[in-house]
């Protein structure tokens, strides 16, 4: 091997005097050591079991424990959102919600208390009954003003979700840190909607970074996936041993694909949002346009905050037109924007969110996620499906 390059532990490798740029990462995120003949990213190991004479030791016993394509890919993930950190751990699961629940009942019991965002993810209040029937205490909080400060004395658990979603509230994660681990709670942050691009929890002070890849970080729509980080190796052993005892794990092929699109992570997020941010200043010039949200406009009520700890602000914008119908015939005079639900992908989608009936917002309230299209033709589009639902 050439003085240009070094072996880490985990055998994968780091150039040395070569600046770790988030493309330069997110491109060689994961890869193994290179062997002549074989493919610089290996195919997806498909395995139930592995030959496994005598004790059983080693690595991969069995299919539901381990397997050497999610190896690859937690790696891969762990280096973006936990760059350089030795004591940092990631898991992939089969979603995003096999992600969060594996942290929230892999380390609450009966009796604790957990802090909740009011404003979250739409299948929380599902996890809150959940969570109920097994006796824990589940307190809430909107995420905006870092109002789960009034709910934290006693809690064992809290959980960010920054920005939320469909909101777009941020809040400020290292203080809410803070205030959390003076009082014995660990903090678990959703960075779904930011990616380890936008920001990295674990630098922010988390206990745990948890996502759904099947969003922006994988960008295609194609895989359901999700994944935890950890610092802690007590709290993340727990995590692992629930994945085993439920079985929530990825399959070898989203294992695979999901590692595969993480190369073009980098390029993906710049340009879905600079064309976010282009979206959102052209949509303030809307009379029929209220409630606009998005982190990256100065005048947004959560820009000072991200500004301080994220590094990208997010590919979704969110906005209210003025009645259902009027937000119905938005969405059907849209060419280059799919009516969809989910986030991230590299074909913009927008949907009424209220047609879910999950999330405390207006009826004409619209989550539209920009995709990779030429920024131009997607404002056109979008502006004209204004004028056009207003007839």
């Amino acid at each position: 091997m050439s003085d240009s390059a070094a072996d880490n532990t985990d055998g994968t490798r780091q150039e040395s005097g070569v600046r770790a740029g988030d493309g330069t990462r997110a491109v060689r995120a994961g890869l193994p050591e290179p062997v002549k003949h074989e493919p610089t990213l290996p195919g997806p190991v498909f395995a139930a079991h592995f030959h496994l004479p005598g004790d059983p030791t080693g690595p991969y016993t069995y299919g539901r424990d381990e397997n050497p394509t999610w190896t690859l890919l937690e790696r891969a993930i762990g280096e973006l959102e936990a760059p350089g950190r030795d004591d940092a751990e990631t898991l992939v699961f089969a979603s995003g919600m096999a992600a969060i629940s594996s942290v929230l009942f892999s380390q609450l019991r009966a009796g604790d208390a957990v802090v909740l965002p009011g404003d979250g993810y739409q299948a929380l209040p599902l996890v809150r009954t959940q969570l109920e029937a097994y006796g824990i205490e589940v307190r809430t909080a909107p995420t905006g003003g870092d109002a789960q400060l009034d709910v934290l004395d006693g809690a064992r658990l809290l959980w960010i979700e920054s920005p939320s979603n469909p909101g777009l509230d941020v809040c400020d994660i290292r203080r809410l840190v803070g205030a959390a681990h003076a009082r014995g709670a660990l903090v678990a942050v959703d960075n779904t909607l930011a990616t380890p691009l936008g920001q990295r929890p674990l630098e922010l002070g988390a206990d745990f970074s948890v996502a759904s890849g099947t969003k922006q970080l994988t960008g295609h729509g194609d895989v359901l996936l999700g994944y935890v980080t950890g610092r802690d190796s007590g709290a993340m052993a727990a995590v692992r041993r629930w994945r085993k005892i439920v079985g929530a794990i990825p399959g070898p092929m989203e294992a695979w694909l999901a590692h595969r699109s993480i190369a073009t992570l980098q390029l993906r997020v710049e340009r879905q949002n600079a064309s976010a941010l282009a979206l959102a200043e052209a949509l303030r010039e809307r009379p029929e346009v209220t409630g606009l949200r998005y982190p990256g406009l100065p005048e947004d009520p959560s820009h000072e905050v991200a500004s301080r700890q994220m590094r990208r602000y997010g590919c979704v914008v969110s906005f209210t037109l003025p009645t259902r119908a009027r937000a119905e015939r938005f969405l059907d005079a849209l060419r280059l924007v799919d009516d969809a639900t989910s986030f991230g992908g590299v074909r913009s989608t927008a949907e009424r969110r209220g047609r879910w009936g999950g999330d405390a917002v207006p009826e004409g309230f619209i989550r539209m996620s920009v995709g990779a299209e030429d920024p131009a033709d997607l404002l056109a589009d979008v502006l004209s499906a204004l004028d056009t639902s207003a007839d």
